[in-house]
């Protein structure tokens, strides 16, 4: 019998080759879909981020907005120091005072109704506050009201109202409840919206009053939110209803002191949210409109988006004279 041998044959130069070259192509492949995957993980996760902080922005905001004048059994009527307000609290240090005759923390003798809401755009309006820094182009808006439900313990270092229908008086956390017939006791606060950075992160802040630092607590909210935009809503007929809405800078004096039927029923707010991190795979040359202003291009590598609502205000002042 003839025994035939076999030799066993490596891969050739060209099959070797071409395993090579289709190794490589599935190579390329498998991290073109990694990168792929990466890039949208990225996306969305900011796309969620932007959504979620703008959520509770305005979730801060509406709740707080939407109460402001709220001032207990005397809600929508206006303060006059010795007819229907006492103020027996502790004088404000530090305190936050706006534009017109009687915008600080508590009412004034001067002839003027009290101011429980009022705003500007930073860098564009004639008249700011003095006790913050905000960023340029950004809206500031500030607001006076009690807080509910009513208090039946007291904290030493905050304000406090009592009232009934006829009556206010203001008074300190540490010292003795004020003697009104059917009164109840309610919070006081003086709040401040604005916008600053913090290092290179836009940041939603909130200026909030206490006994013993006066207006310089500040609260950082949340951050991401790099513009604010407030138009106000004015019912220039007495119907209840905005007849306009308006920026800042347009707004009257006769119109921040609810005179003669210009009363600020309803308020528009604009945010425009930014991503905390750059994506270095996107540039964003989008432009952002926030009611009646415009924001870019501004050709980055930050991902934005606006978040806005309507506010109507449910404690309008009920006096126009």
């Amino acid at each position: 019998m003839i025994k035939v041998s076999k030799q066993q044959q490596g891969m050739s130069l060209v099959e070797l080759m071409v395993a090579m070259l289709i190794s490589l192509f599935l190579t390329a492949g498998i991290f073109t879909m990694f990168s792929m995957s990466s890039s949208n993980v990225t996306t969305t996760s900011q796309f969620n981020q932007l959504q979620e902080n703008g959520r509770i922005a305005l979730a801060i905001m509406e709740r707080d907005l939407s109460q402001l004048g709220f001032m207990g059994d005397i809600t929508g009527t206006d303060f006059v120091i010795g007819t229907n307000t006492t103020i027996s609290a502790t004088a404000v240090t530090a305190d936050c005072v706006g534009a017109g005759l009687n915008n600080a923390s508590f009412p004034n003798l001067q002839p003027s109704h009290f101011r429980l809401l009022w705003g500007y755009e930073q860098g564009v309006s004639a008249e700011t506050l003095a006790c913050i820094s905000p960023n340029t182009n950004t809206d500031v808006i500030q607001i006076k009201r009690l807080i509910g439900p009513p208090a039946t313990v007291l904290t030493a270092t905050r304000y406090y109202a009592a009232t009934e229908s006829t009556e206010i008086v203001f008074f300190d956390g540490s010292g003795a409840v004020p003697v009104l017939l059917n009164s109840r006791v309610w919070e006081y606060q003086h709040h401040v919206y604005f916008i600053r950075d913090d290092g290179t992160t836009p940041v939603l802040r909130r200026r909030t009053l206490s006994i013993n630092n006066g207006m310089n607590n500040e609260e950082q909210l949340v951050e991401g939110v790099e513009n604010m935009r407030i138009l106000y809503g004015f019912d220039n007929d007495g119907d209840g209803t905005a007849d306009s809405y308006m920026p800042a800078q347009n707004v009257t004096t006769l119109m921040w002191d609810n005179e003669l039927f210009q009363r600020i029923v309803a308020l528009r707010v604009f945010l425009l949210v930014r991503a905390n991190e750059e994506d270095q795979s996107y540039k964003n040359d989008n432009t952002y409109t926030l009611g009646d202003k415009t924001i870019g291009p501004l050709n980055d590598k930050y991902r934005r988006k606006v978040v806005s609502s309507t506010i109507i205000l449910e404690n309008p002042i009920l006096i126009n004279l």
